[in-house]
């Protein structure tokens, strides 16, 4: 692991006719690996569907993964026969590998890719793309597990699909739906500062991705596909599902030691309506109630085993301070870190400090609780005391909670942190970079009216990758501004795609 830093009276659904647009806006790979039979009716199909329905210039690149049959022949036929078709040699085999070295080196803003086989309806092509070249989404995955996908595949195949995407929602919290769907795209200002954090070369490649998208915050658009299994696929079941299975364990060691610096791929302040300032709407307050709410039951818990001791020795008053005084110190540091989000040592002492008046408002409480019921009774049983007690203490809990939002951790707009660390604000957000937002390098003409991003990176070689890209900090590290919809208006004709290097055998 790197450790830097999808019977009516309806007609059938047909898309409007679309002229050229220029530049490519679109890149669609095809890996292959001794497809020679099937290459050229899967080029030809897709180059007609993007010509009479894709409304932006495309291109059409076949990623040559080491074939030893006629793959290299016929695809470098159809580059030469199609202007929008070329061709991609790489000499090692792996379709993340093949995915990597030809995105990298891709100037096209929106790069997507597909299996050889066509499985994934075509109609569905245009939906994919259409929220990355509005600038809505980062990623977008085809999803055969949507509840509108129509799907024909064998039982085996069906029980393996869905048991793995079990499989990645409970070990590494996954909310996508189809990780495996051969259907996907993204943009090449995100690409280039998520590809170099993905490790696998093989299959496992499209989840790894998705998960370090997702867990830094990136949008993940899915769309519904129509799908038919491929009953010649030459995938060996057995052996992808085991590698794909070491890589699950691979990534969520990485993930839970924080060996990924996830943080490279947070946008700019402002960029999620999440963090804008709305009039009267608390921020963050569904999550502080989950983690105080648990913090407190455990607290409550913590603190009946408390007094249960204490009591052994000595009267219900001492006993129930005791408890209440240890209880609060554990529960003022707990939600200091776990419902508030505040990190380092700076300020601790003066919220211990508030936490203990909070803790007195708590006592008078108990303790009047406590008074009332002695009163009442001289010797009331012990299961009393401890209802008294819980009761007394709900009363005194939503006292508590609006005590440390309002007072002891109060939500502070102006991003000002407790403590040396500096890492996260009040509410657990780096400060100046919102957590589940994305950093991404502009790669394409500025829209009009706005002023040009920074240049984009220049290609790298195959299999090259920038000394930022393993250097979390890195001076040259690209910074990555807001997304912005890809260019449609004014684009000039390219020449087909052609990166072809002294020594490189494409």
């Amino acid at each position: 692991m790197r450790t830097d830093s999808s019977s009516g009276t309806l007609p059938a659904r047909e898309h409007l006719p679309a002229g050229d647009a220029g530049t490519p806006v679109l890149d669609v790979v095809i890996p292959v690996y001794n497809e020679e039979k099937d290459l050229e009716p899967c080029v030809l199909r897709l180059h007609d569907h993007l010509r009479r329905t894709f409304p932006y210039a495309f291109r059409i690149t076949v990623a040559d993964n080491a074939s030893t049959d006629a793959t290299p022949a016929v695809a470098a036929r159809l580059g030469a026969e199609i202007a929008e078709v070329s061709h991609f040699r790489l000499e090692q085999k792996g379709r993340g590998r093949a995915l990597r070295a030809v995105w990298s080196a891709s100037e096209a803003p929106i790069l997507a890719y597909m299996d050889v086989d066509l499985s994934t309806d075509l109609n569905a092509l245009l939906p994919l793309v259409a929220p990355l070249i509005s600038g809505h989404s980062d990623l977008a995955i085809g999803s055969r597990l949507a509840r509108s996908s129509r799907v024909v595949r064998g039982p085996k195949r069906e029980f393996i699909s869905r048991a793995y995407n079990l499989i990645l929602r409970g070990s590494l919290q996954a909310r996508f739906s189809d990780a495996q769907c051969g259907f996907k795209a993204i943009r090449r200002d995100v690409a280039q500062v998520l590809l170099p954090l993905v490790e696998d070369t093989g299959w496992f490649f499209d989840t790894e991705m998705l998960v370090l998208a997702e867990r830094a915050g990136l949008r993940i658009h899915e769309v519904p596909v129509d799908w038919v299994d491929d009953p010649d696929s030459t995938v060996h079941i057995v052996r992808t599902a085991t590698e794909d299975l070491k890589g699950v364990w691979r990534v969520g060691k990485a993930l839970a030691s924080g060996s990924l610096s996830l943080d490279r791929l947070a946008r700019p302040f402002g960029d999620d309506p999440r963090d804008r300032d709305i009039k009267d709407v608390p921020k963050g307050l569904a999550r502080q109630l989950v983690g105080f709410c648990v913090v407190g039951g455990l607290s409550t818990l913590f603190y009946l085993l408390l007094y249960s001791a204490f009591r052994q020795f000595s009267g219900s008053q001492i006993a129930n301070a005791l408890a209440l005084l240890v209880s609060a110190v554990a529960n003022t540091a707990a939600n200091r870190r776990l419902t508030f989000g505040v990190r380092g040592r700076g300020g601790a002492v003066r919220h211990q400090a508030q936490g203990l008046v909070v803790f007195g408002i708590g006592l008078a409480l108990t303790s009047g609780s406590l008074a009332a019921l002695n009163a009442a009774s001289s010797e009331p049983a012990h299961s009393t005391e401890l209802a008294v007690l819980i009761a007394a203490n709900l009363a005194a809990t939503v006292l508590r909670f609006l005590l440390f939002r309002a007072w002891v951790f109060p939500d502070r707009r102006d991003g000002a942190v407790d403590g040396p660390a500096a890492t996260g604000g009040p509410t657990g957000r780096p400060t100046g970079h919102p957590a589940g937002r994305s950093t991404v390098v502009a790669s394409h003409t500025p829209a009009p009216g706005t002023s040009p991003g920074p240049s984009p990176a220049p290609p790298h070689p195959t299999g090259a990758v920038p000394e930022y890209a393993a250097h979390p900090g890195h001076p040259e590290q690209p910074p990555l501004p807001r997304r912005q919809a890809a260019p449609a208006q004014g684009l000039r004709p390219g020449r087909p795609y052609d990166s072809t290097e002294p020594g490189d055998k494409r």
